[in-house]
């Protein structure tokens, strides 16, 4: 009978949907094991054959778990706010709700036909009201907690009040903003309920604040840094500029430290960790005052070296500093004001990268020296970040090769306060094994000593001090964009005031367009629907706010970070809940994810941010647990393999791959659907693709046309998308399966070739001859296994187990392929060899495996079959095929048991009829046996 795939594949989609099978019980006896993916936004151009891949590899495990007892959780959503929807909002007019609704339509179609265990009776998505009300909670919360240093963990704003009603703040010990003003009890008690507000979004985790934003106007956006490639926007390549906005932000520098800490304790893939550790950035050093001359204002500065001081020759600013407007003389205005816009246009990431271009500009003003109170140029220059540290670098040209090379650059003073070393060539960077010199009270000391009594000379003189720095900025939390989670923010002059959440969710208002206002404010701001009564707690029309009961809502956006920061914990629960986001049972019982498969392209994004919300939440008691995701893997990209024409320069006419040489040509890549496995192009389909070859000329050689090939990012740009639907269609979806496993290890990128499905396609039709006959009746028997059987049998289940564990999937297909092979060449038929092969095939191909669970005679699905235990004795070897030679030279084999002794083996050689031929009557002289090995006749 011929293994129908497609008729199989659809019978059991259909069982698993209709019994739940894959449904998870939140009351099990049975340990808890959590598998989930990175769950996907959801385009309209649906998914291409990479995407799936790290979904088979989670659905492998999570079906291997099942199989080993486990109740596990393995469930998908959507990630479905978003900036393209909008986008393709603004272009058609139409809403993003039904754009989305119809993406995730077409993905869960695809997503079904390739047969995962997904438990969709929790399916999450973020742009669902149900779902965002919580992203809404969360971030009330946020702004009802500080951060105690004291206590090292976020707290409700209400000990921080109590404490400043009986105190003040002078003993207070807060992540905060700098600027905070020291005020005691009485002073407190007396202010104003609007300035009792102003110093707690000083002191919120989440609060209102001016703060440098990267602005894309194309886009009508604020942008996160991984949202910029190369200086534009990711999405459409836009330019983007640098600007200062009021944001709302989130004080993830107060986790700075644990954040780092909790690396140590969750098992990551090493380079993941180490991005993380670099974003965070820890240092050590000290901060440390200048004051400006002829100015009120002081420059503060951290550095790691503070012990190089007296080498410091000028100062540069960040472009966007607070006081570069303020200090710059008459003279200068002009070439600073060029330079700023100028560098306003480029982005961070642009300017770190950046190491060859010097430029900058002198302010006219200067700092005096806090040791020797001489002046010192201030300077601007882009190579220095508002965004890193204070914005502001003491420059010590002597031992900084950034420094050097600016002050070389614009003839600036290199004094060298390094012993013995010269700096003629470039800067001095070593620490250890120094001494510094010209420095006053430091002359001889090293660096060590000379970090320790600078900080203390400081910090008595008053105009330093010891700190720990972190490059982690806080997060920029708003977003001016229509497609995401409105705030639950309303504004009394000026002040932000929190919804109850009683009234939550707070829904998107209909807005007729989906840009900025002319004004330039937020979509939302064309919404005639968005004001917040405080007597009936609804939103109502803009025309209706009166200032004492009815007042403007928030018209920002949250990031896409939002909802996916915390989704995890919300596939806990099995459904929509009033009271909370998730029971305390449910969380108590699943704690965390398990295992979680993703890209490493998130690692400061997403993983980073997610790690944040749930440290917060375990802080306030909301879940019980420090660290989202126990264990993590990146997986590789599915590369696909683009198909090329050569176009003869200046012409229409197309050269084949193997004439191309002979012409100046121009490549131009072609829809991969057109090209055969032969890489042969069929011309019709080209000439009808596209306008442009309607009317070419194609030089073929031995009459086809043969076109290039290229490796690279599988994308609808280069044409080279492989839908999963017609591999499934024509392979079926276990074929799909095996082979996005057997292209590669799971961590590598590996190239698409279609033409190599072929060979996974044909194991599984010699898979299914081994339990099927020509006439669809089961060819297993009760027949006893042979040792042979349960030899290949025994191997197969501990490299199969072997495999899963360590992730190497590419490897157990290859096991699969052996093991069929060596059951057919046996051919064996014993139900007690095929009923738990069939169940080690389960978590790759699925479906053939729950038709031939049932052809065996089992009732109900194979999803929770015990896994084989492999028993080591039958791969023990019990006999011997020794080489049999005669002087030397082997003639023959003689299969012996290895329990025989030294003369029993030789008795049994000299008796057998072969000895007897060779030695033709003669004695032999000599019989050499060494058991396990040879034997070896001296005649």
């Amino acid at each position: 009978m011929k293994y129908n795939f497609n008729e199989i594949e659809a019978k059991w989609q259909k069982y698993w949907a209709e019994n739940g099978t894959f449904h998870a019980e939140n009351n099990s006896d049975k340990p808890k094991y959590y598998v989930l993916d990175m769950f996907p936004y959801p385009s309209g151009a649906g998914l291409h054959v990479g995407h799936p891949l790290g979904y088979i590899a989670s659905d492998i495990y999570a079906r291997y778990k099942r199989h080993q007892g486990f109740n596990v959780l393995h469930p998908q959503g959507y990630d479905s706010f978003g900036l393209p929807a909008e986008q393709y909002a603004i272009q058609t007019g139409q809403h993003p709700a039904i754009t989305t609704k119809t993406n995730i339509k077409r993905y869960r179609e695809q997503l079904d036909k390739i047969g995962f265990s997904f438990d969709w009776s929790r399916e999450v998505r973020t742009s669902e009201p149900a779902y965002y009300k919580w992203t809404q909670w969360i971030f009330i919360e946020l702004f009802n907690s500080w951060y105690n240093i004291e206590t090292d963990k976020a707290e409700h704003i209400d000990t921080l009040v109590a404490t400043f009603e009986a105190e003040g703040n002078a003993t207070v010990k807060a992540v905060c903003d700098d600027d905070v003003t020291v005020f005691a009890a009485a002073e407190w008690n007396n202010y104003s309920s609007e300035e009792k507000q102003e110093i707690l979004l000083k002191y919120r985790l989440t609060y209102l604040a001016e703060t440098e934003v990267n602005w894309c106007p194309a886009l009508g956006t604020v942008l996160a840094n991984d949202e910029i490639v190369n200086g534009v926007s990711e999405r459409g390549g836009h330019p983007v500029v640098r600007k200062k906005m009021t944001q709302w932000s989130m004080r993830i520098s107060a986790y700075a430290q644990r954040l780092l800490d909790g690396l140590n304790t969750i098992d990551w893939p090493q380079p993941l960790k180490d991005s993380q550790t670099n974003w965070i950035g820890r240092s050590q050093g000290a901060m440390v005052t200048f004051k400006v001359d002829g100015h009120d204002a002081n420059i503060d500065v951290f550095t790691t070296r503070p012990d190089t001081i007296y080498g410091v020759s000028f100062m540069t600013l960040a472009p966007e500093h607070d006081l570069v407007a303020k200090i710059t003389t008459a003279d200068q205005k002009e070439a600073v004001e060029n330079y700023v816009e100028a560098t306003s246009k480029r982005s961070e990431r642009e300017r770190m990268a950046d190491v060859k271009t010097i430029s900058g500009v002198f302010t006219g003003a200067y700092a005096l020296h806090p040791f020797t109170g001489e002046k010192i140029q201030i300077w601007i220059g882009d190579y220095v970040l508002a965004s890193y540290g204070t914005g502001a670098v003491m420059a010590v040209p002597c031992g900084d090769q950034r420094d050097y090379d600016f002050a070389k650059h614009f003839g600036l003073e290199i004094p060298n306060i390094f012993e013995n070393e010269d700096i003629s060539e470039e800067a001095f960077s070593e620490k250890e094994g120094v001494k510094i010199a010209n420095s006053d009270f430091l002359n001889g000391l090293t660096y060590r000593k000379a970090m320790k009594t600078v900080i203390y000379e400081m910090e008595q003189r008053g105009f330093g001090k010891g700190k720990i720095n972190y490059r982690l900025r806080d997060a920029v939390f708003s977003r001016q964009r229509y497609w995401g989670e409105p705030f639950p923010v309303y504004y009394v002059n000026g002040m932000p005031q929190m919804i109850d959440v009683q009234h939550l969710p707070i829904t998107l208002p209909e807005v007729e367009k989906y840009l900025p206002t002319e004004t330039g404010e937020p979509p939302l701001g064309n919404a005639e629907v968005w004001a917040w009564n405080t007597e009936t707690n609804e939103v109502v029309g803009n025309d209706k706010i009166d200032n004492e009961t009815i007042f403007p809502l928030e018209l920002n956006t949250m990031p896409g970070w939002a909802g996916s920061s915390w989704y995890f914990f919300r596939y806990m629960e099995k459904a929509a809940r009033e009271g909370d986001f998730a029971s305390s049972a449910a969380l108590k019982y699943w704690e965390n994810v398990d295992l979680y498969i993703g890209g490493s392209e998130h690692a400061t994004g997403h993983l980073l941010y997610a790690r944040f919300w749930t440290k917060f939440l375990k802080d306030r008691a909301f879940v019980g647990v420090d660290e989202p995701f126990k264990k993590l893997i990146n997986q590789g990209m599915i590369l696909g393999t683009s198909a090329l024409v050569y176009r003869i320069t200046g012409t229409n006419t197309y050269v084949s791959k193997g004439l191309k040489d002979q012409h100046e040509v121009d490549e131009i890549r072609v829809d991969v659907n057109m090209i055969n496995t032969s890489d042969e192009l069929d011309i019709n389909d080209l000439k009808a693709w596209q306008p442009q070859f309607e009317n070419a000329e194609f030089i073929l050689e031995e009459g086809k046309y043969i076109v290039g090939r290229e490796v690279e990012k599988m994308s609808k740009r280069w044409f080279n998308v492989v839908n999963p639907d017609e591999i499934c269609e024509e392979y079926g979806a276990d074929s799909l399966r095996l082979y996005e496993m057997f292209l590669g290890p799971l961590e590598q990128s590996k190239p698409w070739n279609t033409a190599g499905i072929t060979g996974v396609f044909g194991f599984l039709k010699k898979l299914w001859k081994l339990y099927v006959g020509e006439e669809g009746v089961s060819k297993a028997t009760d027949a006893v296994p042979t040792k042979d059987n349960l030899k290949t049998l025994h191997k197969t289940i501990k490299k199969v187990a072997e495999d899963i564990e360590n992730f190497s999937f590419n490897t157990s297909v290859s096991t699969f392929m052996i093991c069929v092979n060596e059951l057919t060449d046996q051919k064996c038929s014993s139900r007690e060899i095929l009923e738990p092969l069939t169940i080690l095939v389960s978590p790759y191909a699925p479906h053939i495996a729950e038709e031939l669970w049932e052809r065996l005679g089992n009732e109900g699905s194979i999803a929770t079959a015990k896994f084989p235990k492999f028993e080591p004795k039958h791969l023990v070897e019990s006999s011997k095929e020794y080489p049999v030679s005669f002087n030397g030279k082997m003639r023959f084999k003689k299969e012996l048991s290895l329990e025989l002794s030294k003369e029993e083996i030789e008795k049994i050689i000299l008796e057998d009829e072969r000895t007897q031929a060779q030695l033709n009557g003669r004695t032999p002289k000599k019989v050499i046996v060494v058991p396990g090995r040879i034997i070896n006749i001296v005649g």
